[in-house]
This record gives C-alpha cells, sequence and structure tokens, in this order.
C-alpha cells in the first residue's frame, strides 16, 4: 500500500515533521516527465518521496492486463511509506513533475527508528481511511455516483472557482473501475442537469453544490 498525507499541517507535535524537515535538507530533487515511472510496482522499498510540485498516481496492474488507479498526489503529498519491503502500487508522473526524493536508510538514521515507525502508523491511519472510502466508492455507488463523489472531492481540495483536472477521462475510469465510455457518459449527464459545467475537457465548475452533494453522498 502506497501511503500519502498532507503536509500542510506545521504542529511540532506531529510525528512526520522529523521526516519532513530532513527531506528538505538532504533530499534530491528529481524531475519526472508525463508518464514517466517513478518507482515500480513489486520493487524493493528504498527510497521515500515527497512531491513538489506536479501530481502523481499510483497504479497496479492485475495478471490479466487490467490497470487499478489506488490515488492521485499532489504537491506536499509523501509518499512510499510502504508498511512491507515491497511497493505494492508503481507511481508514475501524472504531469509533468518535480519530486524530492530520500533514502529511507538516511531518514531512520538521521530521525530514528521511533520517530519513522510513528510517521508510518499515522500515515497508514489515514491511508486506511482514503481506502475505505476507495472501496465503497468502487463497490456501493452507481455510476453517476461514483463520478459525482470525484468531481466534489476535487472542487472541494481546489480553492479556485474552476477546477483544473490533472488526470484525464482514462484516469478517472480506471481509479473509479468504470469504463472510460461510462465516465463520458456520465459527465454528459451531470452536465446536461446544470450539476456541472464543462467549459473544456479538464476544467469544470459546479454549478449545483447542493445536488453534486447529494449525488455524491
Amino acid at each position: 500500500m502506497t501511503l500519502a498525507y498532507p503536509l500542510d499541517d506545521h504542529r511540532g507535535a506531529r510525528p512526520e515533521a522529523a521526516i519532513t524537515e530532513l527531506m528538505d535538507r538532504v533530499g534530491v530533487r528529481m524531475t519526472f516527465a508525463r508518464n514517466e515511472e517513478i518507482y515500480a510496482q513489486d520493487d524493493q522499498v528504498e527510497f521515500l518521496y515527497r512531491v513538489v510540485s506536479g501530481s502523481v498516481r499510483t497504479i497496479r496492474l492485475t495478471s490479466d492486463g487490467r490497470r487499478q488507479v489506488g490515488d492521485f498526489y499532489y504537491p506536499g503529498d509523501l509518499l512510499g511509506l510502504e508498511t512491507g519491503p515491497d511497493h505494492r502500487f508503481s507511481a508514475e508522473a501524472l504531469s509533468d513533475c518535480v519530486v524530492l526524493v530520500v533514502k529511507r536508510a538516511t531518514v531512520r538514521a538521521t530521525a530514528g527508528d521511533a520517530a519513522l515507525d510513528r510517521a508510518i502508523l499515522e500515515a497508514t491511519h489515514r491511508e486506511l481511511e482514503r481506502t475505505q472510502a476507495h472501496l465503497l466508492l468502487l463497490g456501493r455507488k452507481t455510476a453517476q455516483e461514483k463520478v459525482a463523489a470525484f468531481l466534489l472531492a476535487q472542487a472541494e481540495s481546489s480553492d479556485a472557482g474552476a477546477v483544473e483536472l490533472a488526470m484525464g477521462r482514462q484516469d478517472m475510469a480506471d481509479y473509479l473501475g468504470l469504463t472510460i465510455e461510462t465516465v463520458s457518459r456520465m459527465l454528459t449527464q451531470l452536465q446536461s442537469q446544470a450539476i456541472v459545467e464543462f467549459p473544456s475537457t479538464r476544467r469544470f465548475k459546479v454549478c449545483k453544490w447542493e445536488r453534486l452533494e447529494e449525488l455524491a453522498d
């Protein structure tokens, strides 16, 4: 399981603060082009990663070649904090991005085992909440409710009136467990009901917040 959590809460008591500060001091900035692999599925865990700019997706390929998008990560998110020795998902640049990279061994040696273990425990708790929400989305919602919930989450995380989507329709489909045709059809339905408006393919704004929240819930 790939773990990520927002780093915008800088209260001194937070256990990940030591890791964050260490990465700022000794981490190496690496640039990745769109769709470039950052680390591979089943690779041994060796580094920790923090998104500086751009966006990242995690994916897992099944034995029959199907692709499942695990989640999307944005500036400030930390990933690569696995609970096991190997990466369950691979990570790819969703757009051109800059990622801060530091060896896990360096973090452990500098921050101490206890600090890293506390960070992993807290990150695991947060990731489990995200995973549970994703499972509910995949298994207990209609196609329209899935798309509505996805758009609502994107809108709530944006301060702007119009929301820029980092991902395309196929990424949305692979995250929601739908076909790209179904995603496109649901977006058309939401627009026809004047719930959302898409001035362009990856740019939308919410026109009826209460209705979108009803569908998402």
